[in-house]
């Protein structure tokens, strides 16, 4: 989602009219609430790192292992408006978030009798999502698109995208940390955007507010009438991030486009975390030609519908186990290698004696070669009571003196 200002993006509660009701109802009634039973097969030589395909009970929320529910109108201490300018406040109410029990998240806006928006907006647990060294990383979602056009649709942003892992607790440090713009859409526009956020603010290599960005039709029927899937890769070699639409590759940002520190600014840190919204009004519908935030003739209650999320990984340097290293056997006090299981156990009792004792009958023998009282010991018998005070285990003792 597109910045205004300085940052990124939060939600609360609500009370809906009997109206607004009734309008979510027709809202729902005119979308097609088709699900896969399951996700997809992992794609070939892909492996699947984490996923969701909200097949929870009818009129639940997401899971809370998998997902944080934001609520308000900006994270504490963040900036205002979630730094996009969009008026509604986000909430947890099962009217704004759901799971429809047919394998889909439904998240939808609603105006109440009063005028005021809520909708929903949710960020994955996980913050980090990011490739292995040498290796790719894809972030996945089947989604269909708020589904209505023209007047009715003014002001209607839904988004399925990845923030930096740094934000979290931060935000005041967008754009340096990236953003992933897998999919945006507004104003009903059959048309996907994807948006590389990145650098400084206003500016940089991103262009910031703006972004890298492109957008193109959805392949086949448009983005508002069906289920479509929207692809992001980030690859590291080559350094390359890569977005799709049904499979069809439409937008690409190479390192050398951005340049340094930009680029390992949103690359090196701990990973990302993704999130899907459906924001009203804002600075993104607002620049869009034409665009404007919702008016009188905007539609309350026309949901997005998610039917799963996942995270692939692939490639990346195989780690290599750590061998621990033998130690070395213990020789004897002889110096002789000996196999351990051959000696009796007299014999190996002998042989490992401790090397003090050793020490011990050596000088003794030695000393005995003096002659005369107050002679000092030879130097055979200095040499070796050094020596075998200084032996490591690993070095075999000298051999006792004839």
């Amino acid at each position: 989602m597109r910045d205004t200002g300085t940052s990124r993006p939060l939600r609360g509660r609500v009370l809906i009219a009997v109206g607004a009701v009734s309008t979510v109802v027709a809202g729902m009634l005119a979308v097609t609430m088709n699900a896969n039973a399951a996700l997809p097969p992992t794609p070939s030589g892909w492996s699947l790192v984490w996923s969701d395909d909200f097949t929870g009970a009818a009129n639940t929320l997401p899971s809370s292992a998998n997902w944080i529910i934001d609520t308000g109108t900006q994270y504490p201490g963040g900036p205002a408006n979630w730094g996009t300018g969009e008026i509604q406040t986000y909430t947890n109410s099962t009217s704004n978030l759901r799971q429809d029990g047919n394998g889909n998240l439904v998240i939808t806006p609603i105006r109440s009798g009063s005028g005021q928006w809520t909708s929903a907006r949710i960020e994955t647990q996980r913050s980090n999502f990011k490739p292995p060294a040498g290796g790719e990383l894809r972030i996945e979602g089947r989604i269909q698109m708020p589904n209505i056009t023209g007047a009715g649709a003014a002001g209607y942003w839904p988004a399925f995208w990845a923030l930096g892992a740094p934000y979290r607790g931060q935000y005041w440090n967008w754009p340096a940390i990236g953003e992933f713009d897998i999919m945006e859409n507004v104003n009903g526009i059959n048309s996907v955007w994807g948006v590389l956020h990145c650098g400084v603010n206003p500016g940089g290599p991103c262009n910031e507010t703006t972004g890298i960005g492109t957008s193109r039709a959805c392949p086949g029927s448009s983005c508002q009438s069906a289920f479509h899937t929207y692809r992001f890769e980030w690859d590291t070699n080559p350094q390359q991030l890569r977005w799709y639409v049904d499979g069809q590759l439409y937008h690409t940002v190479s390192q050398s486009q951005v340049g340094e520190p930009h680029w390992t600014n949103m690359t090196s840190h701990a990973g990302y975390f993704i999130l899907l919204n459906v924001a009203m009004g804002g600075a993104f519908p607002n620049a869009v030609p034409g665009g404007q935030t919702p008016t009188a003739a905007t539609v309350s209650g026309v949901p997005m519908l998610v039917d799963y999320v996942a995270v692939y990984q692939t490639g990346g340097a195989p780690t290599r186990p750590r061998h621990r290293r033998r130690p070395r056997r213990r020789r004897p006090v002889g110096g002789t290698r000996t196999r351990r299981s051959r000696l009796s156990p007299s014999t190996r009792r002998a042989a490992f004696r401790p090397r003090r004792a050793a020490r011990a009958v050596s000088t003794s023998a030695t000393s005995r070669t003096a002659t005369g009282p107050g002679t000092t010991t030879s130097t055979s018998a200095r040499r070796l009571r050094s020596t075998s005070w200084r032996a490591s285990p690993r070095v075999p003792a000298a051999a006792p003196a004839a």
